[in-house]
């Protein structure tokens, strides 16, 4: 799902909704100038069973959309504030977003890098191994074979092949798509970056005051963005603040003490809110998206030379490989011409 066209739809819904506009009528106006081919199949779907008759907590079920949207819309409606809740939903895509981009941007700098790192590292030791390496170990090796001379060092006879530096990149390449792909793995790597866990902060902060505005109770809060990270550092910590909770533990300090993916300074922002925790998460959110900001920032001017700089290394100690390599035939000119 497009966020941002998703945040624009949003605004858009909630702007028809205050000026009259029937539900129905307004998802099949902008359904039907949406980009995004999967998101206006639902809402069409939507829009479907709602002009059908279908109660919207019925109709909204199965549809493919966020757990949490779907959740907070039937909170609008329960508060017949559905319109003030599309406007928060849009706040918070639209800061999801921007999120995103900033830590694509941290990631694809370094991803195309080690790619082109890896193909380039890879036609060279093809070249070299079986081209290069095969010609000169013709004129030299009296064994008949590439590794018949025995007189050739094993270091030698490995770097003739030049093949660790291509499994090195593949092995890293491999971790990075596993990181990717592994929504277990992405979130036990994010909780020790720290762009990427004050970008995990401010969300969860987003959230929460989003639903204590909207007057969900802190339980029902916390035990919903329990399910949504359940497996992850956040969702156990989450868990724990519920069970505190529900033991009678009413300050948050109590709640949250000793969480591994939630920093002190997250804590303490709140716990000085007292009783006015829709206060404290909100300046917790604004805190941390600020220093996620900065820190990408600041990132995104140090990744790209980090990246390139590593490159030259890993392709020098290639080159490094395959000079080496060829001592042994420079040693046997300089001899035959003595």
């Amino acid at each position: 799902m497009k966020t941002d066209e998703f945040a624009f739809f949003n605004q858009q819904l909630a702007a028809m909704l205050r000026d009259s506009l029937p539900l129905e009528g307004a998802l099949q106006r902008l359904s039907a100038e949406m980009g995004d081919a999967a998101l206006k199949a639902e809402l069409q779907f939507l829009e479907s069973d709602l002009r059908k008759g279908t109660p919207i907590a019925e109709a909204l079920a199965p549809r493919a959309l966020p757990e949490f949207y779907k959740r907070m819309i039937l909170v609008g409606v329960q508060s017949n504030d559905l319109s003030g809740m599309l406007i928060l939903m849009a706040d918070y895509y639209q800061r999801q977003h921007a999120t995103l981009t900033r830590l694509k941007g941290l990631l694809i700098y370094p991803l195309i890098v080690l790619i082109a790192a890896f193909g380039l590292s890879l036609v060279i030791s093809i070249l070299w191994g079986h081209v290069i390496w095969p010609s000169m170990s013709a004129m030299y090796d009296t064994g008949g074979g590439l590794f018949g001379n025995t007189n050739v060092p094993l270091f030698t006879r490995l770097a003739s092949q030049l093949w660790a530096p291509p499994l090195l990149f593949a092995i890293a390449l491999a971790v990075v798509f596993a990181v990717i792909f592994s929504r277990r793995l992405r979130a036990k790597v994010c909780v020790r970056l720290p762009a990427f866990r004050d970008a995990s902060v401010a969300q969860t902060s987003s959230a929460l005051w989003i639903m204590l505005k909207s007057g969900v109770t802190l339980r029902d809060a916390l035990a919903l963005l329990e399910q949504l990270e359940l497996g992850t550092p956040a969702g156990n910590d989450i868990a724990v603040w519920r069970q505190r909770l529900a033991a009678g533990n009413g300050k948050f300090s109590e709640i949250a003490t000793e969480s591994r993916a939630f920093p002190a300074l997250f804590i303490w922002m709140v716990s000085n809110s007292g009783e006015d925790l829709v206060a404290g998460f909100k300046r917790a959110a604004d805190i941390y998206q600020g220093k996620f900001q900065r820190h990408t920032e600041t990132l995104l001017y140090a990744v790209l030379p980090a990246a390139i700089i590593i490159l030259g290394l890993m392709i020098a100690a290639q080159g490094y490989m395959a000079i080496s390599s060829m001592v042994p035939f420079l040693r046997s000119l300089m001899s035959f011409g003595e």
